[in-house]
C-alpha cells in the first residue's frame, strides 16, 4: 500500500499545481482589469515567492545544503530567466492582450514543446520502435488535440444541472472570451508573447532538469530560482515602471493576486515541480498542463454560470487519454530502467564473489606484465 501511494504522491501533486495555476489566471486577469502593471505583478510575485522559498530552505536544508558552486548559480540564472521574470513577463503581456482561455490554450502546446526540446538534447528517447514510445508520442498529440479542440470546437450545450452560485458576476466579462472593444490589431503582439511565454515554459523545464542533477536539494534551489527571478524581475520593472503608484498596494484584488500568487504557485507550486521533474522528469510535469484548461472550465460551469458543450467534454476525455496513456509510457520506462539497475549490480556483486580478491588479482597482473617487460629489455 504504501508503494502504491509513493507511485501516485506525484500524480497528485501535479492535479494540485495545476489547480493552484488555473486559479491564478482569474486573478490576474482581474488584476490586469484594474489596471495594475504586469511588470510590477511579476517583481512582486517573485520577490514574494523568493522570500518565502527563503524560509522554506532555511528551515529544511539548514544541515544538509549542498555546496553552490559558479555552475549552479549559472544554471540557477537561467532557470530564474525562463521560468520566472522572462516567463511572468510574456504571459502577463499575453494575457494582457488576449483572453485567459486563449493563454491557457497557448499553454497545452507546452508538452509538446518540451517533448522536442527534450528530445534533441538526449534528456528523453523517442523509442519509436518499442511500444511505449509510441504510445508516449501518440498521447502527447492526443493531450494537445483534446485541448485545443475544447478550445476552438463548441457543438451542442449539455445541461447537466443548474447552477445558481456566480462569483464573477461583477466580472460578467473576464469568463474567456474577447469583449467586443478589444483592437484585434493587438494580437501582433499578444500571440508572439504567448508563444514566447510557452517556449520559455518548455526550456525552464529542461535547464531545472539538469539543475536538479548539480544541485539535489530542491528547496534550496527553489530559492535560488525566485531570488534570481526576482532581482532580474525588479531590475527591469524599475526600468520600465517609473510611475510609482503602480507600486503601491492597498487591501483590494492586487494584494490578494500578489500574495496567492508568490505564497501559491510561485512558492509552493515551484517546490512541487523541481521534485517532480527529479523524480519523474521534465516530459512527465509538461504534460499536466493541457488539465489547467479543463480546471477552468468544469469550475466556471459550476461556480461562474458557465455553459457546457459537447466540444468541453470530448476535448476532457482525449485530455485523460492522452495523460493516462504518456503516464503509462513513462512507467513502463522507469520500471525497465530500474530492473536494468538491479541486473547491473546483481552482476558486479557476481563478479566480486567470484574474485574474492579482486584487488590480489590486479597486482598479480601487473607484476606479470613488468617481469615480462624486463626480460624483453634484457633479451635486448
Amino acid at each position: 500500500m504504501k508503494g502504491i501511494l509513493q507511485g501516485i504522491k506525484p500524480m497528485m501533486l501535479m492535479v494540485i499545481v495545476q489547480v493552484s495555476y488555473a486559479a491564478v489566471n482569474i486573478i490576474y486577469k482581474l488584476a490586469i482589469n484594474d489596471g495594475m502593471s504586469m511588470r510590477v505583478a511579476s517583481a512582486y510575485r517573485l520577490t514574494i515567492a523568493s522570500a518565502f522559498t527563503l524560509l522554506i530552505a532555511f528551515f529544511f536544508d539548514r544541515k544538509k545544503r549542498p555546496k553552490i558552486t559558479w555552475k549552479v548559480l549559472y544554471l540557477a540564472f537561467f532557470s530564474g530567466l525562463f521560468g520566472g521574470s522572462l516567463l511572468l513577463n510574456l504571459y502577463g503581456l499575453g494575457l494582457d492582450f488576449n483572453s485567459a482561455t486563449f493563454m491557457l490554450s497557448m499553454y497545452n502546446l507546452a508538452p509538446g514543446i518540451t517533448f522536442i526540446m527534450a528530445i534533441s538534447i538526449g534528456l528523453e528517447k523517442l523509442n519509436w520502435g518499442i511500444v511505449e514510445g509510441k504510445v508516449k508520442v501518440i498521447g502527447t498529440i492526443v493531450s494537445i488535440g483534446g485541448a485545443m479542440l475544447m478550445t476552438l470546437y463548441k457543438g451542442v450545450e449539455i445541461n447537466i444541472w443548474s447552477s445558481k452560485i456566480n462569483l464573477m458576476h461583477s466580472h460578467k466579462n473576464q469568463n474567456g472570451h474577447i469583449p467586443q472593444h478589444v483592437d484585434f490589431s493587438n494580437k501582433l503582439v499578444g500571440v508572439p508573447c504567448a508563444i514566447g511565454s510557452v517556449c520559455s515554459f518548455s526550456l525552464w523545464l529542461i535547464i531545472q532538469a539538469k539543475l536538479n542533477e548539480e544541485y539535489p536539494s530542491h528547496h534550496s534551489c527553489s530559492a535560488l530560482i525566485c531570488t534570481m527571478g526576482a532581482l532580474q524581475a525588479i531590475v527591469f520593472a524599475l526600468c520600465v515602471d517609473r510611475d510609482w503608484t503602480q507600486w503601491k498596494l492597498g487591501f483590494d484584488i492586487r494584494l490578494l493576486t500578489m500574495l496567492y500568487s508568490g505564497i501559491v504557485p510561485s512558492g509552493i507550486a515551484i517546490n512541487v515541480i523541481a521534485w517532480c521533474i527529479k523524480m519523474r522528469g521534465a516530459l512527465f510535469v509538461a504534460i499536466f498542463n493541457p488539465l489547467q484548461l479543463l480546471l477552468v472550465i468544469i469550475s466556471a460551469y459550476l461556480l461562474l454560470d458557465e455553459k457546457l458543450y459537447l466540444g468541453s467534454v470530448t476535448g476532457a476525455v482525449l485530455i485523460v487519454c492522452g495523460l493516462y496513456a504518456v503516464l503509462w509510457s513513462k512507467s513502463k520506462e522507469m520500471k525497465k530502467k530500474a530492473q536494468l539497475e538491479i541486473t547491473n549490480e546483481l552482476e558486479e556483486v557476481e563478479f566480486v564473489m567470484s574474485n574474492p580478491n579482486p584487488n590480489k588479482c590486479v597486482q598479480n597482473n601487473r607484476t606479470q606484465t613488468t617481469t615480462i617487460g624486463n626480460v624483453t629489455n634484457n633479451h635486448k
